[in-house]
């Protein structure tokens, strides 16, 4: 599977899970990026952040056979993250996501916003 096809498997496991303001932060093109793409994506609660990255994980083992190498943030589930080596994926609450901004961080990177699921 390509990493453009694990990117869009990706995008549709968070959809399954009601995910909110995706968005694709294309890194490919950028010298000494930390990875060729960042999915940012939000959940309204800790408990919709830990049942997105739950299933998640589990959607795109099924759909892909990828499992992530590394994954934080269970702990509280304000922001978790999965490590697909060079896909990183960070499901976020709100506020966070709002103080970290990560979006204005890699500004310089081909962002896509994908549309909510209503």
């Amino acid at each position: 599977m390509s990493r453009k096809d694990l990117v869009h498997t990706i995008i549709d496991g968070i959809q399954d899970s009601k995910g909110l303001n995706i968005v694709v932060a294309d890194l490919s093109k950028i010298e000494n990026a930390i990875c060729s793409y960042m999915i940012i994506c939000e959940g309204n609660s800790n408990t919709h952040v830990n049942a997105m990255a739950t299933n998640l994980r589990e959607y795109v083992r099924e759909h892909s056979g990828e499992k992530p190498m590394a994954m934080e943030g269970f702990e509280n589930c304000e922001w978790i993250v999965l490590d697909y080596t060079d896909i990183m994926v960070h499901v976020m609450q709100r506020a966070p996501r709002a103080f970290y901004d990560l979006e204005h961080l890699w500004e310089d990177a081909d962002l896509t916003h994908i549309e909510n699921l209503l």
